[in-house]
This record gives structure tokens, C-alpha cells and sequence, in this order.
């Protein structure tokens, strides 16, 4: 418990008194988020949030997890990815990456998690009439989950304290989790509450109205942790072994990160099946939805939080009926939801010039005149 504490506070600690010096020096260089017609804001709003956020995770994560711990070995693994994530994100958010680059970044931390972390989803507990997964199966499974969480938060990082409440929430169910499992999992509480801590001092600048943004650097990391302690949560709560096995483990997982997922995979099926790239940006995510409908930056954060809750709350009491046929329900809940949301959304009117009677007949007249009757008519 010590080590949680002492994660939870220093991170916290760190981001707060960071992100008011973030701020000073991003007005200073002039580091902004500039509004065009996608975004939502209207001034210019420091972007570097996620340089504190990642300050507090970081170092409150090693110095809270015990050296002599046998499973602090997969930190260096999981610390290497979150620099890569870091150094892509702050780029990104100062000079602009391309789709490709960034999605080229998220590989080599993705890979660096598979293949020197040991995160693999090794076992769908029944999803589909599946057990065990082949390894090369597992390898391209789990490099397609860590690829779609990670860039989950930041397609969702869109309205004023959003993504990181959406963070706080599942890294403080994550964090519980493993936590109670004891000490063999304790580097993953660590890393829970140690995001956990930093996203609530970030939250105090960034909740409406907001002082700064978190960016890509922030939202990636947020992203990328997630889809380790979701992972790792799929493959130990679905154990029969464990202090405390969860039945239906990777709906529980997928009802846990349901609203940045669910939102990516909807808005990349649909890009996709307009011929377009995934990563292209657009206005179709459900806060543009819910922005649309006249809802605050508050009210839409709080609006998701809630829902999210919601879909958390259902999975677990339902974990007895199987992964398969709750996902189903998940699924089915949340198209029908978003439909709702997508069909009360105010339609852009489109402004025609209309013709009235006389024009008509005016016009009619002058085609049905001979050039001879045309030249007397003018």
C-alpha cells in the first residue's frame, strides 16, 4: 500500500507544479494549439500538457515500484515503449508528424512490449468459441489491440477534460484490480495509480475551461498504458488460479475502455468504408456528435464518464452469460446509442435559391420566344 501512496502522490505533485511552468514557457515560445473549422476551441491554448503528465508517470512509477520485485523487470520494457510514445508525441505536437510516421512509432513501442514486455493476449476465454491463440496469431492480435487503444484516447482527446477523465477512470479501476491481487502484481497497480495520479493534477488545468491541452504526447501515453494494463488484466482476471478471477474477462476489458474504443473502431470503419485513411481526421467522433446537440465541454465529459460507468456496470453483472454474448450486448447498446445521438444531431441546412412562380413562367417564356420575338420582348 506504501508504494501506491507514494506513486499516486508523487505523481501528482510532479504534474501539478509542472503544468503551470508547461504553460509559462509554451506562451513564451508560442507552442499553441491553433482553431481551425475541426476544433472546437476558439483561442490559441498551450498543447504541451502531456510533458507533465508523462514527468509525474514516469518517475513516480520507477521510484514507486520496488527494485527486488520480480515483475519490476518488465518495467524497463514498459518505460522504454512509453519513451518512444513520448518522443513521438512531442514532436508531433510542436512540428506536426505525418499519419504514417506516427504510425510507424507506435509499432516499434508496440513491438518493444511484445516482444521484450511479454504482453500478449494468449487466450480469448471463449470470444467467439476461441481459447488458445497461436503464437503468431497472438503476436498480430495483440499488436492490433495495443495499436487501436493507443491511438483510442488520443481520437478522443477532442473536448476540454475528456480523455483524461476517461484515463483517470479506467486506470483507477485497473490499478484497484491488480492491487487487490497482491504483491506478484503489484508493478501494474504501481503504473495504474501513478497514471492516475498525474491525470488528476493535469485535470485541474485541463477541465473546462481549459489552461492547456494535453496533446499527443499525453494522450498517447495514456493510450499506450491502458492497453498494457488491459491486456494484462485479460490474461490474469480470465486465470481460475488468481486471488480473484473475473469471468468473461476480456468483455469486462473491452466494457472498461468502451467509449474511446468503441468511438475509434466506429470512426475507422467508416473511413475506411469512404476510402479513406483511418487516421484522416473529420467530425464524426461522438463529442463532435454531442457538440452538435448544443452540449457543453462539461457535459459531454461528464456525459461519457457516466455512460462509460454504465457499460462497466452491466458487463460485470452480466460476466456469467460469456465474453461472446456480452460483447454483443456492449456492441449492440452502443450503436443503438450512438444512432440515437447521430440521428437527433441538427442537420446543416443547405441553402437553395428558390424560384418563385413568376420567375418560372418569365423563365418558361423567354425559351419558348423565337429570336425575332426575343430581340421585341428586349
Amino acid at each position: 500500500m506504501d508504494n501506491i501512496v507514494l506513486s499516486a502522490v508523487l505523481a501528482f505533485l510532479i504534474t501539478f507544479f509542472a503544468i503551470p511552468i508547461i504553460i509559462q514557457v509554451a506562451r513564451d515560445k508560442k507552442l499553441f494549439d491553433e482553431p481551425d473549422e475541426r476544433k472546437v476551441h476558439k483561442i490559441v491554448i498551450p498543447t504541451l500538457g502531456g510533458l507533465g503528465i508523462f514527468a509525474g508517470f514516469i518517475l513516480a512509477t520507477l521510484l514507486g515500484t520496488p527494485s527486488l520485485h520480480g515483475a519490476s523487470r518488465e518495467l524497463q520494457f514498459f518505460a522504454a515503449a512509453a519513451l518512444v510514445i513520448f518522443f513521438l508525441g512531442i514532436k508531433d505536437d510542436i512540428l506536426v508528424l505525418s499519419a504514417a510516421k506516427k504510425f510507424v512509432g507506435q509499432l516499434i513501442a508496440a513491438g518493444i512490449v511484445i516482444k521484450f514486455g511479454g504482453v500478449q493476449i494468449t487466450n480469448m476465454h471463449g470470444f467467439l468459441g476461441i481459447e488458445q491463440i497461436p503464437r503468431i496469431g497472438s503476436i498480430i492480435l495483440t499488436l492490433f489491440t495495443i495499436i487501436v487503444i493507443t491511438n483510442s484516447f488520443n481520437l478522443i482527446d477532442g473536448v476540454d477534460g475528456l480523455a483524461g477523465s476517461l484515463g483517470l477512470l479506467t486506470t483507477l479501476l485497473f490499478g484497484t484490480y491488480f492491487y487487490y491481487l497482491g504483491p506478484s502484481f503489484l508493478v501494474f497497480a504501481v503504473m495504474a495509480f501513478s497514471l492516475a495520479g498525474s491525470l488528476i493534477a493535469f485535470l485541474i488545468y485541463n477541465f473546462s475551461p481549459a489552461k492547456i491541452f494535453m496533446g499527443d504526447t499525453g494522450s498517447l501515453l495514456i493510450g499506450l498504458t491502458n492497453s498494457i494494463l488491459v491486456i494484462k488484466f485479460i490474461n490474469i482476471a480470465g486465470n481460475p488460479s488468481v486471488k480473484f478471477p473475473i469471468e468473461a474477462a476480456p468483455a469486462i476489458g473491452f466494457a472498461i475502455l468502451i467509449v474511446p474504443l468503441f468511438d475509434t473502431l466506429r470512426v475507422f470503419g467508416l473511413r475506411i468504408l469512404s476510402r479513406r485513411s483511418p487516421f484522416s481526421p473529420d467530425r464524426n467522433h461522438v463529442h463532435h456528435m454531442l457538440l452538435d446537440l448544443g452540449f457543453s465541454h462539461k457535459t459531454i465529459t461528464l456525459t461519457c464518464v457516466g455512460t462509460n460507468i454504465i457499460f462497466i456496470a452491466l458487463a460485470f453483472f452480466l460476466r456469467g452469460f460469456g465474453t461472446t454474448i456480452i460483447i454483443g450486448i456492449l456492441l449492440s447498446c452502443a450503436l443503438i446509442l450512438t444512432g440515437i445521438i447521430y440521428y437527433l444531431r441538427p442537420r446543416k441546412k443547405v441553402k437553395e435559391k428558390r424560384i418563385t412562380n413568376d420567375e418560372m413562367i418569365k423563365t418558361h417564356k423567354i425559351f419558348a420566344l423565337t429570336p425575332k420575338a426575343l430581340e421585341a420582348e428586349s
